[in-house]
């Protein structure tokens, strides 16, 4: 279990990062041929960033239910894009196979956003938290004087006044 950290943290917003989210909804419970194989290939495909994190994820964290869902976190855009398309990785093949056997098939449905977020155009807080989320992803900083609250966060000026506590 991760160890809870007390206090109050934030994650600066200081570098661009590539949200991405994935998840599947399982629609026919007892079609396990459709929906099982998918998440075996997603942690096949997350073991495979984990090892390889010149691919560009810097963090991912998984959710399951009905509708699952991983939140994951990219160095920018373009390399989220490579890895999806490397036919060197484990993504392209069990994407085409899912297309031309399952996607046709109302028994699973999957779905995915990608939020490309400038430097600046963030603000995350986390209190009594584990290093989580966005702060494992980049950095994790504790809240401090001109960061307190979310507007404070949010202004091009928090970064530097964060720096300047720490120092």
């Amino acid at each position: 279990m991760a160890q809870v950290i007390p206090g109050r943290f934030t994650a600066p917003s200081d570098t661009d990062v590539t949200v991405f989210l994935i998840g599947m909804r399982i629609n026919k419970l007892h079609r396990v041929d459709r929906w099982l194989p998918i998440i075996k290939n997603m942690t096949t495909m997350q073991i495979h960033l984990a090892k390889h994190p010149e691919a560009g994820m810097l963090h991912a964290m998984n959710w399951f239910g009905r509708t699952t869902m991983m939140v994951s976190y990219w160095r920018d855009p373009q390399s989220l894009q490579a890895f999806a398309a490397d036919r060197e990785s484990p993504h392209l093949e069990p994407w085409r196979k899912f297309m031309r056997d399952v996607a046709k098939s109302d028994a699973v449905g999957v779905w995915h956003e990608t939020y490309v977020v400038p430097a600046g155009h963030s603000e995350a807080i986390y209190s009594s938290m584990p290093v989580f989320g966005l702060a494992k992803a980049t950095s994790h900083v504790k809240i401090g004087r001109g960061t307190n609250m979310a507007r404070e966060r949010l202004s091009g000026q928090a970064m530097a006044r964060t720096e300047n506590a720490a120092s």
